[in-house]
């Protein structure tokens, strides 16, 4: 997903009061509540190169990558193997280097993330398959890291609306606010966050591509969870920059617009490894492309949504969903 940093806007910030909101974008109860897989109970078996083996599984700080860490951490142990659970490290960067140093040996990454900000590249590769086949080739050569099979969901910024509202404008794409920016300008008020003002992969680079034309007045900075909260009330703004997989999105019946040009980066989670840990185990590829088809933008909402909305155990979570999908009993 994007990386968050706090950068100063070109724009004056809304004081708004820190409300409160139907989620965090990060965990703070306990990421494991002790829920475990038994070996060989579902569809993913026992494996004879995994089991016994000891794997230490991770994950950033913010609850998608969570629930995603611990889905990888029971399906090893449906596999046979013993893991150690390292997952909530702080930060993109610290994540990175835990696996590159050995302290861990797999985790799931963003493509965009990959690109941009480990390999340093300044402008996205066009298209899901493309970005990952570039990230994947350049950090396997220059970095021994290997990215498994990506999933299709892709946790990049997005415009969210009111579903309500979206069907009365009869709005679906970015295209159509250009249009109705152009028509009904009062109502085309939009929340965003204070990075995401200035970054070219944000919104400077965004009305650049779809010829959006709307007074500076309209765009309110507000803190990120405000933006969902506000968005859904639709009083100090009638759109906002979401991700694309948060939760909040379906608990307050927001609609994302479709990105048709394409501007944004692609964000695909993907499983990654050492080199040296995917050429002694490449079953752990195979137990986890499955796996990694089923996590549409749908499916990660739900997730996200159980976590940061209900309240439940990232591993719980992770757990229930394997059952329901019977690759674990």
């Amino acid at each position: 997903m994007p990386l968050r940093r706090r950068t100063a806007g070109a724009l004056a910030v809304l004081a708004l009061p820190l409300l409160p909101v139907a989620c965090s974008t990060h965990v703070t109860t306990d990421a494991n509540s002790g829920a475990t897989a038994a070996v060989g109970s579902g569809s993913i078996k026992a494996d004879a190169a995994l089991t016994g083996r000891t794997l230490t599984v991770s994950s950033k700080d913010f609850t998608e990558s969570i629930v995603l860490g611990q889905i990888t951490k029971l399906a090893l142990q449906a596999a046979g193997a013993k893991v150690k659970d390292k997952t909530n490290i702080k930060g993109s960067a610290n994540t990175r280097a835990a696996l590159t140093s050995k302290e861990v040996d797999l985790y799931w990454d963003y493509t965009g993330t990959g690109w941009i900000i480990y390999l340093k590249h300044t402008d996205p590769v066009k298209g899901a398959a493309a970005q990952f086949k570039a990230v994947a080739d350049e950090d396997r050569a220059k970095n021994g890291v290997r990215w498994l099979t990506p999933a299709p969901a892709d946790n990049t910024f997005a415009l969210a609306v009111l579903s309500a509202k979206a069907r009365q404008w009869k709005l679906t794409s970015l295209s159509d606010f250009a249009a109705f920016a152009r028509s009904r300008p009062a109502d085309a008020t939009v929340c965003l966050e204070s990075e995401f003002s200035t970054r070219n992969d944000g919104w400077p680079g965004l009305i650049r591509a779809y010829g959006i034309d709307i007074p500076k007045s309209n765009i309110k900075l507000v803190d990120t969870g405000v933006v969902y909260t506000e968005t859904a009330k639709g009083t100090t703004c009638n759109f906002g920059e979401v991700f694309a997989t948060d939760g909040r999105i379906t608990n307050l019946k927001l609609t994302t617009l479709e990105d048709d040009r394409q501007f944004f980066p692609v964000y695909n989670p993907a499983l990654t490894l050492r080199t040296e840990t995917a050429d002694s185990y490449p079953s752990i590829g195979q137990i986890m492309a499955p796996i990694a088809a089923r996590l549409d933008n749908a499916t990660l909402r739900g997730l996200n949504a159980q976590v940061a909305v209900d309240g439940l155990p990232p591993d719980r979570v992770a757990e229930g969903w394997l059952k329901k999908n019977g690759f674990i009993g």
